[in-house]
């Protein structure tokens, strides 16, 4: 296995491609009067370029799908508040509660989509619809290791040794997957000291450090690692490719996320952001995107789980999921960044 140790000043480079990449929405902008959505990249960017750009144009509007992480659309947005880069943002409630906090986004008229009733209330948020649960865990290679436990068997038990992929703090992944580790090792969600303690007393998992899921999907493709934190989307995604790849609930219980679709604050194509926030929560997109190889859990009501969603998780257990405190992470979240960067880099 190659070392791929992240440095602060790959991380650098990171925030200088994202910075490059702001100006393409623009420009994007600038060719159509329909949306410009920003979307995660990888198999999103694919799915909802394929399944919800025709849904769009068939209802009279353009739609621009411009793949960025969620802490990218905020920092795009956020550089230009008066002439937003995107008309919508998709989101999970730790980059939503900033939004909220910075007045970038605006709360929706739901009469303005025709399948909001589609939708349980708990999925009806006053600044967008839920699109998705994201449900995340651990994925493995069952070729090259026993299936994990949890959290604590990735540092306990010499079999993962070296094999273990991480990202920084600026994934929503792998911020639940820390908050987790931190009440097995430490005194709460928020002890972040335990978690960088351990770290440190298990070097072999730093080697294993990356920018990205993206990137981590990318090296369990070519066997370089065997384990990443994960959504079951990662999973679906490297099996519609052929890979040996299961998806594992951790024995303390697997965190979520709802995903989000919000209006950018001021955006200048309101009717076309509505078109394209409508066609995702129809049944006709959500009945295609609930398919490999993304198999996103559907928020449509009228929607049935495929057998392989239900062998993630089924409608009732989304209860029992572990949902994160967003608030509260986000007050310790920059300073969670500069610790984990400073402890790759050192």
């Amino acid at each position: 296995m190659r070392d791929f140790q992240m440095t602060r000043r790959g991380f650098g480079f990171l925030a200088a491609g994202a910075a490059v990449s702001a100006m393409l929405p623009v420009s994007a902008r600038a060719a159509g009067a329909g949306a410009v959505a920003a979307t995660f990249p990888g198999s999103w960017e694919d799915a909802y370029r394929t399944v919800l750009t025709p849904m769009v144009q068939k209802a009279g509007y353009d739609l621009t799908i411009a793949p960025a992480l969620a802490q990218d659309q905020l920092a795009k947005v956020m550089a230009s508040p008066g002439n937003p880069p995107y008309d919508t943002l998709l989101m999970s409630p730790g980059q939503m509660a900033v939004a909220i906090e910075n007045d970038l986004i605006q709360k929706i008229d739901p009469s303005k989509l025709s399948n909001w009733g589609m939708l349980d209330p708990s999925f009806q948020g006053e600044y967008g619809p839920t699109v998705t649960i994201e449900v995340n865990g651990i994925a493995y290679n069952p070729d090259l290791v026993p299936k994990p436990k949890g959290y604590r068997d990735l540092f306990e038990n010499p079999a993962y040794s070296g094999k273990v992929s991480w990202t920084g703090f600026a994934s929503n992944t792998a911020v639940m997957a820390y908050t987790e580790i931190a009440k097995i090792f430490g005194s709460g969600p928020n002890d972040m000291d335990a978690v960088f303690k351990l770290f440190k007393a298990h070097p072999e998992h730093l080697k294993g450090v990356v920018d990205s899921t993206n990137h981590q999907m990318t090296l369990f493709q070519q066997g370089e690692i065997a384990v990443f934190m994960c959504s079951t989307g990662n999973v679906a995604r490297l099996k519609s490719l052929g890979l040996n790849a299961e998806f594992a609930h951790p024995e303390t219980g697997s965190p979520a996320a709802p995903v989000n679709i919000h209006l950018t604050k001021g955006t200048a194509n309101l009717d076309a952001a509505y078109a394209y926030m409508d066609a995702a929560i129809s049944k006709a997109a959500q009945d295609q995107l609930k398919e490999p190889p993304t198999e996103m859990f559907p928020t449509n009501k009228d929607v049935a789980l495929t057998p392989a969603i239900e062998a993630y998780v089924t409608r009732e257990q989304l209860k029992a999921m572990v949902y994160p405190d967003w608030v509260e992470i986000n007050k310790h979240r920059p300073d969670w960044i500069r610790q984990f960067d400073a402890l790759v880099a050192g």
